[in-house]
């Protein structure tokens, strides 16, 4: 961010008229985030481009997403949303981002678990969160603006349909999600976990959200065992199975965002590479012989 697009931001926000530092948060993917330091206390200023309306993100719905997470006390206080300035600002959660290796702690899997839950009873969000409709969508502008897509990945649409059916017999109503949980999405302060990040929050299946977690930093089949049975209090084979397979999905379609961000985004990161990473894993799990059980255990009731 230029120092007068920063300065125009303060004039319009009193929290950041008298900065004593402003400094850049590593990390953001689709974002530039600054953390500003008063007197009154920190704020972080998130900054975004014209271009991440390719990833179905709506900055509207992220805004009124982070006021209702924020109201149930797991997201940070939304402080200002200015859209004309493609800014929102926030207060500055305390803590330490978490990360896939403290994820692979039972007794953190236990707070992550609590933590979903909480974020789970929120006022319903303002929009739905699809992810077959996002792999859809993102599929679409890959094939219209010509951006590379893995080998084989649309050999897949007959599995994505069989888990879309599997999915839909057993389906239990949607929460409040946040949809994106990454272990940097997760801030571990003062005696609680905070949930950063509504870009893609949207009401949606509960065991997407676990299956996210459990995708996004790689856990085992056994750690995933362990979020569930947190969330739910005990352990049922059939959400376990959902989880999975919102997992998977979410590999599948996180890839072709990673295509997109690789086609327009100026972020100097390596989009390709982290979104093979993620499809490679998915075709394992596509393959594997035991697909078609897990398919049969996301539909069985426990």
């Amino acid at each position: 961010m230029d120092s007068s697009a920063i300065d125009d931001i303060r004039e319009l926000v009193p929290e950041l008229r008298h900065p004593r530092s402003v400094a850049e948060l590593a990390g953001g993917l689709t974002n530039v985030n600054l953390r500003v330091e008063t007197d009154a206390g920190a704020y972080v200023v998130r900054r975004w481009s014209d271009e991440t309306g390719l990833l179905a993100i709506d900055r509207d719905n992220e805004y009124e997403n982070s006021v209702r997470a924020a109201e149930v006390g797991i997201g940070a206080p939304v402080i200002a949303y200015l859209p004309e300035h493609n800014t929102m600002v926030v207060g500055f959660l305390e803590g330490r981002t978490l990360s896939a290796e403290r994820l692979r702690s039972e007794a953190i899997l236990e707070r992550v678990a609590g933590a979903c839950r909480q974020l789970h009873t929120a006022r319903r969000f303002r929009d739905d969160f699809d992810m077959f409709a996002t792999q859809e969508r993102y599929l679409g502008l890959v094939r219209e603006r010509g951006f590379r897509l893995p080998e084989r990945y649309e050999e897949f649409v007959p599995q994505v349909a069989a888990v879309r059916e599997a999915l839909a017999v057993r389906a239990e109503g949607t929460v409040p999600c946040n949809n994106d949980l990454l272990a940097e999405n997760f801030i571990d302060g003062p005696g609680r976990l905070r949930l950063i990040d509504y870009e893609y929050s949207g009401n949606n299946d509960p065991c997407f959200e676990l299956g996210n977690v459990w995708s996004e930093s790689n856990l085992s089949l056994g750690h995933l065992e362990q979020l569930v049975g947190h969330y739910h209090g005990r352990h049922l084979r059939h959400k376990v199975a959902r989880a999975r397979l919102w997992g998977l999905m979410s590999k599948y379609g996180w890839t072709l965002w990673a295509s997109i961000q690789t086609g327009v985004s100026d972020i100097d990161f390596d989009f390709w590479s982290w979104g093979l990473e993620k499809y490679d894993r998915a075709v394992l799990e596509f393959d594997a012989p035991d697909f078609e059980r897990l398919l049969e255990e996301a539909q069985r009731p426990d």
